[in-house]
C-alpha cells in the first residue's frame, strides 16, 4: 500500500517485454466494484477470498504482476508466489508510505482516519506483515529513489538470480 507497486510494475514489464497485470484491478474487473466498494458492502474477508481466487489465476504466468499490500500475508500466499515466481518486497517506511498516500480515501483500512491513526495503522500493518514481505526473494528500499532506479535494480537482480537458475528458467515477477 503506497510502497510503489503500481508505479514499478509496469516500468519493469515494459523492460522486460512483459505484460504487467495489477491483482486489484482484475478483482475489481471481475467484482464489478472497486475494492473499496467490496470492503464496505462484502468486508475484507470476502475481498481476500476474491484476491485468493485472482492471485491463483495469475500465478502460473510469466507477467509482472502487482500485489496488493496484504496479498503475501494471507495464509498459503506467499509459498504460492515463491514456487510460480519471483517475489520482489518494495520496502518504505510507514511515514514514507503515508506520505505518498495521501488522504486515503481509497484505502479502505485506512479511510476515515485522522494522519496520526493512519501513520499508526501503517507501522502495525508493516509489524504484522514483516516475516511475509521478508520472505521475498528480492528485497528494494524504495525511500528517496526514483522510479527508474528502483526499476534498475529490480532488473539487476533479476538477470542475475535468472543466471543462477538451471536452464534459466523463467518465472514471472510478483511485486
Amino acid at each position: 500500500m503506497g510502497a510503489g507497486k503500481s508505479a514499478v510494475g509496469p516500468l519493469l514489464a515494459q523492460r522486460m517485454d512483459r505484460r504487467f497485470v495489477d491483482s486489484d484491478h482484475e478483482i475489481e474487473r471481475s467484482a464489478g466494484m472497486s475494492v473499496s466498494e467490496i470492503f464496505s458492502t462484502e468486508g475484507e474477508r470476502a475481498f481476500r477470498d476474491r484476491e485468493r481466487q485472482v492471485v491463483g489465476e495469475l500465478s502460473s504466468g510469466t507477467d509482472v504482476v502487482a500485489l496488493g499490500g496484504g496479498t503475501i500475508a494471507q495464509p498459503g500466499a506467499a509459498a504460492l508466489l515463491q514456487r510460480t515466481g519471483t517475489v520482489v518486497y518494495l520496502k518504505a517506511s510507514a511515514g514514507a508510505l503515508l506520505d505518498r498516500l495521501g488522504d486515503c480515501s481509497d484505502r479502505p483500512l485506512l479511510h476515515g482516519l485522522s494522519a496520526e491513526e493512519r501513520l499508526a495503522a501503517l507501522e502495525s500493518l508493516l509489524a504484522e506483515r514483516a516475516s511475509a514481505y521478508e520472505s521475498a526473494s528480492i528485497e528494494v528500499d524504495t525511500e528517496g529513489r526514483t522510479l527508474e532506479s528502483v526499476v534498475e535494480e529490480i532488473r539487476l537482480r533479476l538477470d542475475s538470480a535468472r543466471s543462477g537458475r538451471e536452464g534459466g528458467v523463467e518465472k514471472g515477477v510478483r511485486v
